[in-house]
């Protein structure tokens, strides 16, 4: 998710108080905080990591000063410039389903074998050059992992490779990826790890696998997962979150056209007339062209809400309480907290996979640090 496309000024960059001062005016953040600023953590710790005050204190996330509240946590994220550094990438196209590749960018450790490979996956309208895939890709190869960034069908620039569209239920992509690299470069230990769309995809995946998934698999991380898509969806058009929809619908409209230029006896790009949500563009799109019967039957079917409890490899869920469009519905939350494989964190503050905290030794990016220590554990 880029910003640039509602005009708004790239001198914004120039100045963090500028860019504050401006999100706080437009978006008018409702979240309260407490008095002390710091965002209390409620947290489920389960399975391998134990319930104690000392976890508690050490999983603390602490809002960077001025950037507090979910719109501007979640805006400031795509304004505040970023230097990583990662090596160059070994480029692989991966054959999800005939007629149909996909782009992923490969990072691997001296000897890629016996290091832990960890397979990301981005949200809507990401990319593998999305700002937390880079992120946690740098932090992953310093702690000794191998990276894989996953873009799916049709992202990174990949829109002629497939005569599909890429959706919320397409976790056999994520697995048809997890197995050849599986087969052909011989991993030992795999970790899935997805932020919002993608979050949905890996823990849809790792529902479906239960316990009969590849035995190299072992973990699964998800920030801000969509595990209710359609309660998500429905939050987008929510007055102080259609900045956001409009976003998506620039973007979604622009690819769709694309593959109708590049696939013009499959998609028709009429069918965009009258799409004005997301919930829209999935009733006559998605669902038309994905096989689905509408929006609600996607979502229904898509939502990784009905395998969370079918989870049987330890797994990371972090979830920001201020999160402006992703809901976790009551019945979702209780699967989770019954599932004793789930470490469940929820914070205050941080929006959407976001969670910009003060650079205390490392960039700030708190979410990415939480994952990464959750996969050294294995």
């Amino acid at each position: 998710m880029a910003l640039g496309t509602f005009g708004f000024s790239a001198a914004i960059n120039d100045s963090l108080k500028f860019v504050v001062t401006l999100l706080a005016d437009v978006f008018k953040n409702r979240h309260e905080k407490n008095s002390s600023g710091r965002a209390r953590v409620q947290l489920h710790l389960k399975s391998i990591v134990a319930t104690s005050q000392t976890e508690a204190r050490k999983s603390e996330f602490r809002p960077r000063r001025g950037l507090r509240g979910g719109h501007v946590q979640t805006l400031a994220s795509f304004f505040l410039r970023r230097r990583m550094i990662l090596p160059a990438a070994e480029p692989r196209l991966i054959e999800v389903e005939p007629g149909t590749k996909i782009l992923c960018h490969c990072h691997w450790q001296a000897d890629r074998s016996n290091a832990l490979t960890a397979l990301l996956v981005h949200g809507l309208e990401g990319s593998s050059e999305s700002g937390y895939m880079l992120g946690i890709a740098e932090k992953g190869l310093a702690a000794g992992m191998n990276v894989v960034r996953m873009n799916q069908r049709n992202c990174g620039g990949t829109e002629g490779l497939s005569p599909t569209l890429y959706h919320s239920g397409r976790s056999a992509d994520v697995a048809a990826v997890a197995e050849s690299l599986i087969k052909n470069d011989r991993i030992s230990r795999l970790a899935l790890v997805g932020f919002s769309m993608g979050g949905n995809l890996v823990l849809k995946l790792a529902g479906e696998w239960g316990g009969e998934g590849p035995a190299e698999f072992c973990t699964v991380g998800a920030v801000c997962p969509a595990v209710d898509l359609a309660a998500s969806a429905d939050a987008l058009h929510v007055r102080g979150n259609r900045i956001y929809e409009q976003y998506f619908l620039v973007q979604l409209r622009r690819r769709l056209r694309e593959k109708a230029r590049l696939f013009p006896e499959e998609f028709d790009p009429m069918r965009l007339q009258g799409v004005k949500t997301l919930r829209d563009f999935d009733d006559k799109i998605t669902a038309h062209y994905c096989g689905f019967e509408g929006a609600s039957d996607y979502y229904a079917r898509s939502a990784a809400a009905n395998v969370v409890d079918r989870i049987a490899r330890p797994a990371f869920i972090l979830h920001a309480a201020n999160d402006p469009f992703i809901r976790i519905l009551p019945e979702t939350r209780e699967k989770i907290l019954a599932n004793a494989n789930i470490t469940f964190v929820e914070t205050e503050d941080g929006g959407h996979c976001s969670f910009i905290a003060d650079r205390d030794g490392y960039d700030g990016h708190w979410a990415e640090r939480q994952v990464v220590e959750f996969l050294r554990k294995f």
